[in-house]
């Protein structure tokens, strides 16, 4: 009988353990405080100088932003756990708590916040085209009768072709690193997308001198930490841990290591709350 009660009380614990550690943020008051816990951060794992995955670990600005996020709630690099999440998943992620929040190239709009909660921002990005750095196109019109690539799915390249360049001709690629094989080769002219996406993979080692930004901006993108809706606690406290990486300069040094070879001409820090339309 004494065996019994000893397992049957075991089994109680383990169940109650299984519990508290089932949610992407396994800390001790569930509103962000560490405590030696290991604690889940979304990112994406396939965008050079935002979020990559590597054989040596993780890198990116996001990766970088969200580490110092986790170190203010009181997470080592050691606790955390990252999860990829690509952009059609990010918001059931939250949802189910399957991470504590979500730092993914990820743009606050309207939609999203019908869904989730928003700390931030914390980088303004802007849609503009990669090409060649010998290319003279200049400006968005120069890219009629040329070659614009973008990935299956995504509407950048339509809202150049719609609204600015009529004439431009679309190639879409399954992914933004095979648009790159194609500018660089030649089959392509153009690669349009986040400006800080297109920083990130011109910064890489086996494209440095090869691409530039055109610097157009034509669009904003505001990207914040996206975590569960009504999560107030959490977002205060992540809002805070941006604004002291702003402080100490830590934000300054993640765009200079991340996006520095591309001569990327970022924006100055945004401030919390304040959403470019």
């Amino acid at each position: 009988m004494k065996v019994r009660k000893v397992t049957a009380a075991a089994a109680v614990a383990l169940a109650l353990s299984v519990t508290a550690t089932a949610c992407g943020g396994s800390d001790k008051d569930d509103n962000g405080s560490g405590g030696g816990k290991k604690i889940t951060i979304g990112i994406k794992f396939d965008q050079p100088g935002v979020g990559l995955k590597t054989p040596d670990g993780y890198t990116g600005f996001d990766v970088d932003v969200a580490t110092y996020v986790a170190k203010e709630l009181g997470y080592s690099a050691d606790d955390i756990e990252w999860k990829e999440t690509p952009s059609a998943d990010r918001e059931t992620a939250l949802q189910r708590g399957d991470v504590k929040f979500i730092a993914a190239s990820y743009s606050i709009n309207d939609e999203r916040q019908k869904k989730v909660d928003f700390a931030g921002p914390y980088l303004l990005a802007h849609q503009d085209l990669l090409v060649r750095s010998d290319d003279k196109i200049s400006k968005a019109t120069d890219l009629n009768g040329k070659k614009l690539c973008s990935v299956t799915g995504s509407t950048s390249a339509q809202n150049v072709k719609k609204t600015i360049a009529p004439k431009a001709q679309l190639k879409q690629y399954g992914t933004y690193s095979e648009c790159i094989n194609g500018l660089s080769s030649g089959a392509v002219d153009a690669l349009t997308t986040d400006d800080s996406i297109l920083a990130g993979y011109a910064a890489q080692d086996q494209y440095k001198g090869k691409f530039k930004l055109a610097g157009l901006k034509l669009t904003n993108e505001n990207y914040g930490i996206g975590i569960k809706k009504g999560d107030t606690k959490l977002k205060d406290k992540i809002n805070k841990a941006l604004e002291k990486m702003v402080k100490d300069k830590a934000w300054d040094k993640a765009v200079k290591d991340n996006f520095g070879p591309a001569n990327y001409k970022n924006d100055p820090a945004p401030k919390i709350g304040d959403i470019v339309k």
